[in-house]
């Protein structure tokens, strides 16, 4: 590998949603190529019993920009199908912005 295969991967805009014991990150990053794209990573606190500690585990899905309407429609979609059976989506209460 060469210097530009292990440049470090900028953030370019960041949300952050904090909801129980899991945190959503919603991060803007870009390709070698310049081309932006969606990481949208959970972390989930556990606790370790047999040292103590806490630890985190994470889960991301990167979302690129030819895929984006359609991720969007078919999300709002799942949403309508859950609204439609269950109720409406009330808003959580803890939001954190990182930057705008």
């Amino acid at each position: 590998m060469d210097s530009d295969d292990k440049r470090e991967q900028r953030i370019l805009h960041t949300k952050t949603l904090k909801a129980g014991k899991r945190t959503y990150f919603f991060d803007v990053k870009d390709t070698i190529g310049g081309e932006y794209y969606l990481s949208l990573t959970e972390s989930k606190k556990f606790f370790n019993k047999d040292d103590g500690n806490f630890y985190f585990k994470k889960h991301s899905i990167f979302l690129y920009k030819e895929n984006m309407k359609e991720f969007i429609e078919i999300l709002q979609q799942s949403i309508d199908f859950i609204e439609k059976n269950q109720g409406e989506i009330q808003k959580f209460h803890q939001h954190e912005s990182e930057s705008e």
